[in-house]
């Protein structure tokens, strides 16, 4: 009987692998710059063009490495770091598994050159798809530049699953971040179709904050830290007005390499508890520090994923540093317990508190008018007849002290007054809604109909009519424009930016008119003539926040997720006030659409409410 089990050729192996540690072209890149720190390196130069797809190059000042292990290193499991079992609880190195370089080499076109500083001439290998096509001594700079040419030109399949190049590039951008925020102290540069992105010079994390994500952080910044036996926290959060509807902006680092935790996440969510709204995410760069023998990073092929031996008291001590930052540089509301709790009965025996009381009420002392002296026992029933239709009557006082001004008295008529008992009761004042069609609380459009009430939620009407509004507009690609009298200058963050200009076409088709100003900012030259805005800035960063959202949360391509990011930004908000005709129009609106029914979270619009159900009510069944 043949044998049926046979070992793998090393090159389909490799292909394997590289399926879980090379997914897109930023998740090469994540490899080479941990390589690149490993080797020591104090500048790193990254070069990108077409989003990774055509070439991602690497360019550091380490150590560099030897013609033999420079050839050793595109081998699976071939490694530095460790030396045997027990080095994995002491693993304080990016790389250990050996297969970073031997993946990368299976599924692209590689060309490393590296040189060490006390050797004359370095290295140069070229390999394809796991074969070596040349090695040879060349004439290099001290450190290793690697190219990665043509990802997945040998697996077709996997290189059309790739996105669009601002959606690759929007990832490259959030591994670099990554990265350099971990290692401050090192100088980075990223270069895309030689643009620069980035040029980051070692310096303090606050600077490398400020540095990737704007000036605009430099003033919202709290500085975090607690030091236990078990654990360190050290880092940053960001104010609570600074938080965002999207997440993106979180980052934990456990002994220098980024990971992601829904749990740790939880701890800081909780310690901004009442101090953001429940669908905000805060701004948080936080470091901890911990004994590798601790935690187990090797758990997932990309290592984002780690496992604590005492997750709950990590979780603790997170929440309380988080806590003690707010309150320590009053954010939140503390209590000064420096105050004396029974100041109001020993006030009067300190002489110095004395004088403060009567510095703090000197502004009682004004003169009070004759007239306002009198009796007040009748005060209340002063509201209580304001009644539609009902005038209030002018009676002139008698001479009292007028030098500053005249002073008139105003009497309502009111139930409460004997000498007007005729006073009928009627709809209050504040009411103006007369007709069929009135609004509840702001919040909901009561409509009559001949069998019955038709209750409507407002804003999520209204964002059922945009956003169907706006699916025509982009499918026939013309939105009607308004320009802008001072078109804003918007800056955004290199990832945003990327974003942007992958949509920019279905975002002109919507009406904007946008225009690069450079330096990853937009010129918002016009915006959508039908959306009545006050502030053209406001609005484009907050699409653009609210497509970042949808993004996160819906699998949608970009023109429904624009449409709907434009009509939640641009639609009626609760809370405000509609006339009489402005409601009418709005359920007019909400009938004609293809989907009156449900809103854009898959809430109702509105409820129907016949006379049976009504005359039920009072327990009657008939007219």
């Amino acid at each position: 009987m043949n044998d049926l089990i046979q070992l793998l050729p090393d090159a389909i192996a490799n292909q394997i692998a590289a399926g879980e540690v090379v997914q897109r072209p930023a998740s090469a890149l994540k490899e080479l710059l941990e390589n690149a720190i490993d080797a020591g390196a104090t500048k790193i130069q990254v070069v990108v063009k077409e989003s990774g797809k055509q070439l991602i190059q690497v360019i550091d000042n380490g150590k560099g490495m030897s013609a033999t292990d420079a050839r050793m290193s595109f081998e699976r499991h071939a490694t530095s770091k460790i030396r045997n079992s027990a080095d994995l609880f002491s693993i304080r190195t990016f790389g250990f598994r050996g297969e970073a370089l031997a993946s990368i080499a299976a599924v692209a076109q590689v060309e490393m050159k590296t040189r060490q500083s006390t050797e004359e001439l370095g290295t140069l290998i070229q390999i394809e798809g796991s074969e070596v096509k040349k090695q040879e001594p060349v004439a290099t700079t001290p450190g290793t530049s690697i190219s990665m040419k043509n990802l997945f030109f040998n697996v077709p399949a996997r290189r059309n699953f790739l996105k669009s190049n601002p959606v690759e590039m929007r990832h490259i951008v959030e591994e670099f971040q990554r990265v350099a925020l971990a290692y401050s102290e090192i100088g980075f540069t990223l270069m895309q179709n030689d643009m620069e992105v980035y040029n980051l010079f070692p310096g303090k994390l606050s600077q490398r904050i400020v540095g990737l994500f704007g000036k605009n952080y430099q003033s919202q910044l709290v500085p975090c830290e607690e030091l236990t036996p078990h654990i360190n926290v050290k880092g940053y959060i960001g104010k609570p007005e600074s938080a965002k509807k999207t997440r993106g902006e979180q980052f934990f680092f456990v002994n220098n390499r980024y990971i992601k935790s829904s749990y740790l996440n939880h701890a800081v969510s909780t310690a901004f508890e009442n101090l953001i709204q429940p669908d905000q995410h805060p701004f948080y760069v936080l470091f901890l520090e911990i004994d590798p023998s601790h935690i187990d990073i090797n758990v997932h092929p990309t290592k984002t994923e780690i496992k604590f031996d005492d997750e709950r008291t990590v979780y603790a001590v997170i929440r309380a540093a988080v806590k003690q930052a707010l309150g320590a540089h009053h954010v939140v509301p503390a209590l000064d317990f420096s105050v004396d709790v029974n100041f109001t009965e020993t006030w009067t025996n300190d002489e110095s508190k004395k004088a403060d009381v009567d510095r703090e009420y000197s502004y009682k002392t004004f003169n009070t008018p004759e007239f306002k002296k009198a009796s007040t026992s009748g005060w209340e029933r002063l509201f209580e007849g304001n009644d539609a239709g009902i005038r209030p009557e002018r009676t002139a006082l008698p001479d009292v002290d007028r030098d500053e001004e005249e002073a008139e008295v105003l009497t309502f008529s009111s139930r409460a007054n004997p000498e007007d008992s005729s006073t009928v009761f009627s709809r209050p004042a504040e009411t103006e809604n007369t007709g069929t069609t009135f609004q509840v609380e702001l919040n909901y459009i009561v409509a009559q109909m001949s069998t019955g009430l038709l209750i409507l939620d407002q804003q999520a009407s209204h964002e059922r009519i945009l956003y169907e509004r706006y699916l025509r507009q982009l499918k026939v690609a013309q939105g009607p424009s308004q320009q802008c009298l001072f078109p804003p200058v918007v800056q955004l963050s290199p990832g945003d930016y990327e974003l942007v200009m992958g949509v920019i076409t279905e975002l002109q088709s919507l009406g904007f008119m946008l225009a690069e100003f450079g330096n990853n900012s937009i010129l918002v030259q016009g915006v959508p003539a039908d959306i009545q805005v006050k502030n053209e800035k406001e609005l484009f960063e907050g699409l653009i926040e609210q497509f970042k959202n949808f993004k996160n949360e819906l699998s949608l391509d970009n023109r429904e997720n624009l449409a709907r990011s434009l009509a939640r930004k641009s639609s009626l908000k609760r809370g405000q006030k509609l006339n009489a005709q402005e409601m009418e129009t709005l359920v007019g609106q909400l009938f004609a659409c293809q989907n009156p029914n449900f809103g854009l979270g898959g809430n109702k619009t509105f409820v129907k409410l016949d006379l049976s159900s009504i005359h039920s009510f009072f327990g009657k069944s008939h007219v």
